[in-house]
């Protein structure tokens, strides 16, 4: 590939990093719209750990030349230069937008979870055909992923917390949620309670790597890392449980997701409502304006896309 070929791929995964970082929002239908989604999910597919350790021992010996050939060819097939461009191009747009939010979150909690709170009421709408409620297994599918949702979701108020364990599980699911069409990531990180723990380690690490300052950026390094290796663990494996669930049960599985984002929706509304003390009909008018506009991004953004098939 050309150079800018590259550079097309690094924006692509930028794009597909600033919808991920915003709850509601998913960065499988960015790919769809720029038109790597086949080639992202047949690379994830790729990876397996016997190729990856293979190429890891050929990669720590660069100075034999059939080592340096096998890893060429090893990292060709698994589509790995692709992949980390594009990771690369996620990862920066992710910073970017994660620093922007954590503003958000702090110095306008409301209005920004009312924005939120819009943008995943769309999705739902967005994504009603795919409810499938003609069963009893279609009702169950969604009673418990409304149920999970909203529970899940009253305990990220401070009953979870944000251990490493809990990191970790949050990585491996959030990464899964991320490469799926319709299904936002940072919402699943939402109705876990990790969303603010995450932005907050990002933006933290990011102040102390241009502060210079190493003793802060332990910290917030240590929650990105645990976060990542979950990520990269359930790229691995979770995500390849859910791409057999969509190809074996999809009706009750994208039945369950949806629901799982109509429960999810008390994330959002629990801190709308911490964050607005006194609804004056300004205030009101204001976070509903918010919502409204979030619900337009999302539905605009449907309406851009609606001759692509998932």
């Amino acid at each position: 590939m050309a150079l800018l070929d590259w550079l097309k791929v690094y924006l692509k995964g930028f794009a597909m990093g600033a919808a991920d970082a915003v709850p509601g929002v998913s960065g499988g239908t960015i790919a769809l719209i720029a038109g790597i989604y086949d080639r992202l999910v047949g690379a994830i597919a790729a990876l397996n750990l016997e190729d990856s350790v293979a190429l890891l021992k050929n990669l720590l010996r660069p100075h034999d030349p059939a080592a340096r050939k096998s890893a060429l060819r090893s990292a060709s097939g698994m589509d790995l230069p692709f992949l980390i461009v594009l990771a690369v191009g996620v990862v920066s747009a992710a910073l970017t937008a994660a620093n922007v939010i954590e503003w958000a979150v702090g110095a306008h909690a409301g209005p920004t979870y009312a924005f939120f709170f819009g943008l995943i009421v769309a999705s739902v709408i967005v994504l009603r055909g795919e409810l499938s409620l003609g069963s009893a297994a279609g009702w169950a599918a969604a009673v418990t992923g409304f149920v999970l949702a909203f529970y899940v979701s009253g305990l990220s108020n401070g009953g979870i917390g944000s251990s490493p364990l809990i990191l970790f599980f949050a990585g491996m699911i959030g990464i899964s949620a991320m490469v799926l069409p319709g299904i936002s990531g940072s919402l699943i990180l939402l109705t876990l309670g990790q969303y603010e723990t995450i932005i907050t380690a990002v933006h933290d690490l990011t102040q102390a790597v241009f502060a210079l300052t190493l003793d802060a950026a332990i910290a917030p390094f240590l929650s990105l890392a645990i976060f990542t290796i979950g990520a990269l663990i359930g790229i691995l494996s979770f995500a390849r449980i859910v791409a057999w669930a969509l190809a074996n049960h999809r009706l009750q599985t994208m039945t369950f997701l949806v629901a799982l984002m109509v429960g999810a929706l008390r994330a959002p509304a629990d801190r709308v409502m911490e964050a607005t003390p006194e609804w004056t009909p300004v205030v009101t008018v204001v976070l509903l304006a918010w919502g409204i506009l979030g619900a337009i991004a999302v539905l605009g953004l449907d309406a851009f896309t609606e001759e692509i098939t998932y």
